[in-house]
């Protein structure tokens, strides 16, 4: 397995340890379904904001209640190694609940980010980090980039069209 990819009690150790060392823990969340250059982006961004970035996924089931029957198209286990490949991610681990506002309480990291689509009350786990003194800020999108309108582009190529004749 990736040493980058933990579980929660791995990520509970190392959250303690980046604590004691005075490290600066930054957090963000998603489904991460198809990556793409808004998704790099944004994690560089967030990267840049502390000294080592997490970033937890839903599991597939509630990729599933979240986005519908047609989802993930990536499943976790894949999503997570791709996450992890990237320069810009220290950490990624799976959740596996709709919100990450319990895994945000256990982890408590310095600075949450979003992206912004997401206005700051919008962001789950807000208050639990303000009240323990971190910071929580929505990072600005790369506009025209999103799993969704990839997969309506890929629905609507020539390609889709021609083989949906066949």
């Amino acid at each position: 397995m990736n040493e980058k990819i933990l579980s929660l009690q791995d990520m509970l150790t190392v959250r303690k340890r980046l604590r004691d060392a005075g490290k600066v823990l930054v957090f963000t969340n998603g489904c991460f379904d198809i990556l793409h250059v808004g998704h790099v982006r944004y994690l560089a961004a967030a990267r840049s904001l502390g000294d080592a970035l997490l970033v937890a996924i839903n599991n597939d089931r509630a990729v599933i209640a979240l986005k519908g029957s047609g989802r993930p198209i990536v499943n976790e286990t894949e999503r997570a190694e791709m996450l992890a490949a990237l320069e810009a991610v220290t950490y990624v681990t799976v959740f596996n609940d709709i919100s990450p506002r319990g895994l945000i309480a256990k982890v408590l990291p310095d600075v949450l980010v979003k992206g912004g689509d997401y206005a700051p009350h919008e962001i789950h786990g807000r208050e639990e980090v303000e009240t323990a003194g971190g910071r929580v800020l929505a990072l600005p999108l790369t506009e025209g980039s999103s799993t969704t309108s990839i997969i309506e582009r890929i629905k609507n190529s020539e390609y889709s069209k021609v083989m949906s004749d066949k």
